[in-house]
């Protein structure tokens, strides 16, 4: 896989896009189901994000979604690039985890990122999270051994570490006329210098009205509000694929053109 922040699609006939997954394996296999189901040659993949956290099936839903992956690429004659994950907030605060030892405010950080659903993530993989907040009082030394365990763990875990490894910042395609995103962008900067907006959101975004640089449409996976304007998306350049709250246990995705066109939008059963 490139080491591309962006990812283009080339040779495209539809753009499938998954939303946000918060590590809801129910709701996941009956996309999954869908998706094999009704999946061509040329078609692509997007996972938008925060495939991860706030359940303690974290672990298990990378291995759902690697594996779907490698089911695509064996049947479809797919490219490694052709199936897209790109990091969402779940994954950024996971990362910051794993780089806790350098943080120069390690128990702020923890109490934050283990209150937005990353304690669960660190469960799935057999830790205690109580674990980690002991060991945020006692310096650099002791949070580099537990946050090393941590990653030790994933990297053994088959797949996971490619994950990790290869989450795209945003991805579109080569007409770039659609763009894909976590959560937003911020419109006065080129893509090249959003640095966290893609994760984090930018203000107003979800009032977007006009046209971004290129991009007739932009899709994105999360959204922080609870208005839920999917039915209208047709209409309007933002496509938000997810409804809050989380526990309406939903997983939104789409089918897209590389124009932006929407072909389909569904949910989980």
């Amino acid at each position: 896989m490139s080491n591309s922040k962006f990812q283009e699609l080339k040779n495209i006939n539809r753009i499938w896009a998954i939303g946000s997954i918060h590590s809801d394996l129910d709701s996941f296999k009956s996309i999954k189901k869908y998706i094999l189901a009704n999946f061509v040659k040329g078609d692509k993949l997007i996972f938008l994000g925060n495939v991860i956290g706030f359940r303690d099936t974290s672990k298990e839903i990378i291995t759902e979604v690697v594996k779907l992956r490698f089911n695509l690429l064996a049947n479809f004659n797919l490219k490694h690039e052709d199936v897209v994950f790109l990091r969402g907030a779940q994954e950024e605060m996971l990362s910051k985890l794993l780089q806790l030892q350098i943080a120069p405010n390690p128990i702020e950080i923890l109490d934050w990122i283990f209150s937005h659903g990353v304690d669960k993530i660190v469960y799935s993989y057999n830790f205690d999270p109580d674990e980690f907040k002991r060991v945020a009082t006692q310096g650099t030394i002791q949070i580099n051994k537990l946050t090393s365990k941590l990653n030790y763990q994933i990297s053994i875990t088959p797949g996971h570490k490619e994950y990790f490894s290869n989450l795209k910042h945003a991805a579109y395609s080569e007409t770039k006329e659609v763009l894909f995103v976590n959560r937003g962008v911020d419109l006065s900067r080129p893509l090249s210098a959003q640095n966290d907006c893609f994760w984090w959101g930018y203000q107003n975004f979800a009032l977007i009205s006009k046209q971004y640089s290129t991009f007739k449409r932009i899709v994105r996976g999360y959204q922080s509000n609870q208005l839920n304007d999917l039915e209208n998306s047709k209409n309007k350049i933002l496509c938000s694929l997810y409804r809050q709250p989380l526990k309406n246990q939903k997983i939104l995705a789409g089918i897209f053109s590389e124009k932006g066109e929407i072909l389909e939008l569904f949910e989980s059963n």
